[in-house]
Order: structure tokens, then C-alpha cells, then sequence
């Protein structure tokens, strides 16, 4: 394990080799805006999956690359998982000469984003991005591509439909066997499809099941060893049939997402980090129920109203 030096009041990542030459970035405790990357290494160049929030963050995370790796060695390829900033905002740290590769739903989700000009003040502290600008996939994919790293093979495979977001793309080592899901897997982390579809996001953890992973590095929370997939699935799906539940009683009785939620409460996840996503996932689930657009702002909102103040933010 390698520790990358960060300010004292951020928890320290780690950079673990998860495979021969497949390394996981895990930044715990994987709540809002910290999310997990990975390096794939192979004969004539790497593959990063994701980069991270802030400009901070995905240098610490390139300087542990280059630790624990050949420091000479090119990033040929970077795949974004989905379009959301914390998986994303990094792209601009990376070298000009690295092609990035993205979903097509995700590159065009990617280049309407507004966030990265200024974050809304949902968040205590407002994230501080540092030196980044929007920079999108150069290549972008419909179901399924491969990316070839001299003898080893990327996967990068869309569910088919909207889960987590309209874009989702997960990496596959199918000789290793191992499964980067990004953000289709929340591990000990509250789940969120509040831009996706609760449908499509329980259904994407059937579609996971069928890979026979090894090893999954969810988009937040530690990795998953193979004896613990089959819990840790279970358990997303859970929560989403909890929020499904809740929204679909609150919906015929006529309540706002933010009072279905606070007549459902949190459960058994009110310790899970960032329980208020519960309101963004009701409201998600209203709007799929009514057939109208989400209203991103009054779900965030409710979710601070939920929250009682500002969601925290560790950055």
C-alpha cells in the first residue's frame, strides 16, 4: 500500500495493486466528491480509470501512479465511468497526449456541466476545484469497445440502458477478472441514481452479476474481494427497493419527495455517509413515476432541507 501525502484534514488514499500491474485508488470514506480510480498497466502504455474531483486529488493520485509504477511509463488512455464531476473534472491534469474515452451519453452529459464554473452551495465546504477545465472524451463508444495494452485486454462495456446515469461505462479485465463498476457500486456508501433511473440501476446489478468478477472497485467505498460481491450487490439493490418503496407510497398519497422521505426516515441507513441522498433518489423516482424532468435544484433543495444544512463535503 502506498499513502499519498495529503493536508491533515483529509483522510489518507491508497494506491493498491489489485492484480499483477492493475492498481485500485481507493479515497476513503468515499462520500461526497471522493470517489476511487484505477491504473491498468500493460507492455506499451497505461489505462487510468477516472480521474478525481480537484486538481489536488488527481495529482496525489498520478504522483502514487508514478510511485508504484515505471515513472516513464504513458498514459495512452483514460475511461470516465460517467459523467459526474467527481470522476471527471481531473481530465484536464492529464497529459495532452492521452485519449480520453467516454460513453456517448457521458461525453455529451460531460460538456453541458456547469458545476465545475462554480459548485451551488448545497455543500459545507463549497469544493474547491483548483486548476481544472472542462475537457471531454476525444472518443466515445455506443455498447462496447476494447482497448489493447500489447498483450493485455481492456473491456469497456454500457449497460444498454440508463442505471446510475444516462452514460455508465464499466472497465473489464476479463484475464484478471477483475471489474471496474464506477459508480453502478456504491461499497458502505449511500447510493445515488438521482440522474440515472432506480430501475435501471437495480437492473445494472444483474448485468454486473454476469461478469463472475473476482475482484470490484465500486466508484466509492473499499474494494470488493469475490466473497463479499454477492453481499455487497444485495445490498444496493436493497436500498434501491427501500427508496423505490418509499417514493411509490409517497407518490399515491400526494407528498412532495421531501416529506415521503421524512414519513419513510433513513432505516437501517441512516449511518451510512450521505443518508440525505435518499430525497434525491425519491425525487428521481417521481419523476420517472410522472414522466417529467427532474428538477436537479429542488432536489437538492429538499435534500438540504432533509439534511437539516449544508451536505458535508471532505474536501
Amino acid at each position: 500500500m502506498i499513502a499519498a501525502a495529503q493536508p491533515d484534514s483529509l483522510p489518507t488514499p491508497s494506491f493498491d495493486e489489485i492484480a499483477p500491474a492493475v492498481w485500485a485508488w481507493v479515497q476513503p470514506d468515499g462520500s461526497w466528491w471522493i470517489n476511487n480510480t484505477g491504473v491498468i498497466a500493460g507492455d506499451d502504455g497505461d489505462v487510468i480509470v477516472d480521474t478525481c474531483a480537484t486538481a489536488q486529488r488527481t495529482q496525489a493520485f498520478l504522483r502514487a501512479r508514478r510511485r508504484a509504477h515505471r515513472s516513464d511509463t504513458p498514459i495512452r488512455f483514460a475511461l470516465n465511468t460517467h459523467q459526474h464531476g467527481d470522476h471527471t473534472y481531473g481530465n484536464s491534469q492529464l497529459p495532452e497526449s492521452t485519449v480520453i474515452i467516454g460513453q456517448r451519453h457521458m461525453r455529451a452529459g460531460l460538456a453541458t456541466d456547469t458545476v465545475i464554473c462554480g459548485c451551488p452551495p448545497f455543500w459545507e465546504p463549497v469544493p474547491q476545484w483548483g486548476d481544472v477545465s472542462l475537457r471531454l472524451p476525444s472518443v466515445s463508444f455506443d455498447r462496447s469497445m476494447e482497448l489493447h495494452l500489447g498483450d493485455r485486454i481492456v473491456e469497456l462495456h454500457h449497460p444498454g440502458y440508463t442505471a446510475h446515469t444516462t452514460g455508465d461505462a464499466v472497465a473489464w479485465l476479463p484475464a484478471e477478472r477483475v471489474l471496474f463498476a464506477g459508480d453502478l457500486v456504491f461499497n458502505g456508501v449511500t447510493p445515488l441514481a438521482f440522474m440515472g433511473s432506480l430501475t435501471g440501476a437495480l437492473q445494472s446489478l444483474d448485468w454486473l452479476r454476469e461478469f463472475d468478477a473476482e475482484i470490484i472497485v465500486p466508484g466509492h467505498g473499499p474494494v470488493i474481494e469475490r466473497s463479499g460481491i454477492d453481499d455487497a450487490l444485495e445490498a444496493i439493490a436493497d436500498y434501491y427497493r427501500y427508496v423505490q418503496n418509499a417514493g411509490q407510497q409517497g407518490y399515491l398519497l400526494g407528498m412532495t419527495p421531501l416529506d415521503a422521505a421524512r414519513t419513510a426516515g433513513l432505516g437501517d441507513y441512516a449511518a451510512m455517509p450521505d443518508a440525505e441522498r435518499l430525497v434525491l433518489n425519491i425525487h428521481r423516482h417521481y419523476a420517472d413515476m410522472s414522466g417529467t424532468e427532474l428538477d436537479i435544484i429542488a432536489a437538492f433543495a429538499d435534500a438540504v432541507s432533509f439534511n437539516g444544512g449544508p451536505m458535508t463535503s471532505n474536501l
